[in-house]
């Protein structure tokens, strides 16, 4: 079966320096996995919070589904994330030390399962989004480029 992309979040590497990224599955609800298989999800305020050596994924809105009754689910709950303890232990260092945050990058369908992938990460000021958008332009430009000759 492979991979299935629900969502990617594209603001955060606009916003953010994106340092190392790792994969997580999610503690969902039913009601969750069948707005997501209708692509129902919204990443872009998401992040995560540690608790100990529990991992939350935050503010992440996952709509009702639509055909769900009273028992549906809440939209913006925190889910558990779930990971060994040494990656949760390693990931708190970074945050804890170097002042990184841990935001979610793209939520999938890896075979049967949904997983996250999240990305320790450096907020970007604004002339480090500047600098990235001419050097994207500078790269779309060089591209162009090579494909005419």
């Amino acid at each position: 079966m492979g991979v299935k992309i629900i969502i990617k979040n594209k603001k955060a590497f606009h916003d953010f320096e994106i340092i190392d990224k790792l994969e997580a599955g999610v503690s969902l609800v039913g009601t969750e996995v069948k707005a997501l298989r209708d692509g129902r999800v919204n990443l872009t305020d998401g992040w995560v919070d540690f608790d100990g050596f529990d991992v939350w994924l935050k503010e992440v809105h996952i709509g009702h589904f639509s055909h769900g009754n009273r028992n549906n689910h809440e939209e913006k709950r925190s889910r558990r994330l779930l990971l060994h303890k040494k990656e949760i232990a390693k990931l708190s260092h970074l945050v804890a030390s170097k002042g990184m945050t841990v935001i979610p990058i793209a939520l999938y369908f890896k075979d049967s399962r949904i997983k996250v992938e999240i990305a320790t990460a450096r907020g970007k000021k604004q002339f480090d989004k500047r600098e990235s958008n001419k050097q994207k332009d500078v790269n779309k430009k060089l591209r162009r480029v090579l494909k005419e000759r």
